[in-house]
């Protein structure tokens, strides 16, 4: 089991790069268990490309990832069984009923059949799906279906997840049950790391910031320690994150101070220090 001290991502040196365009370029990033992470940026800036990396979908060229201290290079199955990760637009399949869906990603993580069924009434009823939980997924609306991608990637009760837009096309009502079921995550110990265009969803959820510009963390921390980087107290994270992805922007990523800030919660969850 990952103890407390371990960041529950860490990122070091990382480097990805398409042809002559360099997508993630020297990126270090560390976050602590048991935080509510939003990863903020323009388009192109490298968000997506990261998150696919940390979940093992695509390679890096150069540098580490660490998911609880399991390299997601050299260790990938051990760094999986502990996250999920979720797309902006997860598929599904329209033949299968709910609980056939949820019973067949519960097999591919050889998890026991009783467990399964247990797991998946749980997560079905936990999510509002439990009256529909034998009804084709093909007759679910955008919202339901979210809500059922959101209850696979949790069937093998991963310790963090990984969301690309989560609440893109959702309705006022199924963005809000999303948003409250993801704060009952993380307010149970778990991590999330979200990646979002709708900077409302982090101002309001997220404990702490990243912004992406360019392939690198220009700046990270609380609102208010992202206020203080743009020299703007008071501003909405709009405004400041408009600031910090400007040319010629102030940045915490010049020397080390990007990566004494991003571990700053993680030290003050134990008494050793976790430095990239």
């Amino acid at each position: 089991m990952p103890t407390v001290n371990i960041p529950a991502l860490k990122i070091t040196n990382l480097v990805k790069a398409f042809q002559s365009t360099t997508a993630v370029d020297q990126l270090n990033l560390s976050i602590p268990q048991g935080e509510f992470h939003a990863l903020l940026g323009p388009n192109g800036a490298g968000k997506t490309t990261t998150l696919r990396i940390v979940a093992g979908l695509a390679t890096a060229d150069l540098g580490r990832v660490e998911v609880f201290g399991n390299d997601v290079a050299t260790d990938a199955i051990a760094a999986k069984r502990v996250m999920a990760f979720l797309p902006d637009d997860p598929l599904l399949y329209g033949k299968l009923t709910a609980l056939e869906y949820l019973e067949f990603v519960a097999g591919l993580w050889s998890i026991e059949s009783a467990v399964a069924a247990k797991r998946a009434e749980d997560l079905l009823k936990w999510l509002d799906l439990w009256s529909k939980a034998n009804e084709l997924t093909e007759g679910y609306s955008r919202g339901m279906r979210q809500k059922l991608a959101l209850a696979g990637a949790l069937i093998h009760e991963p310790k963090m997840m990984i969301l690309d837009e989560p609440l893109t096309g959702l309705d006022a009502h199924a963005a809000r049950s999303v948003k409250d079921m993801l704060v009952d995550y993380v307010k149970r110990g778990n991590t999330i790391v979200l990646t979002t265009h709708i900077l409302e969803i982090a101002e309001r959820l997220a404990e702490r910031i990243s912004i992406i510009q360019k392939g690198k963390i220009v700046a990270v921390g609380t609102l208010d320690e992202l206020r203080a980087t743009a020299g703007q107290s008071g501003a909405t994270l709009e405004d400041v994150f408009l600031n910090l992805t400007a040319d010629g922007a102030p940045s915490l990523d010049k020397n080390a101070d990007q990566h004494t800030n991003a571990n700053a919660a993680v030290n003050t969850k134990s008494s050793d220090s976790n430095q990239p």
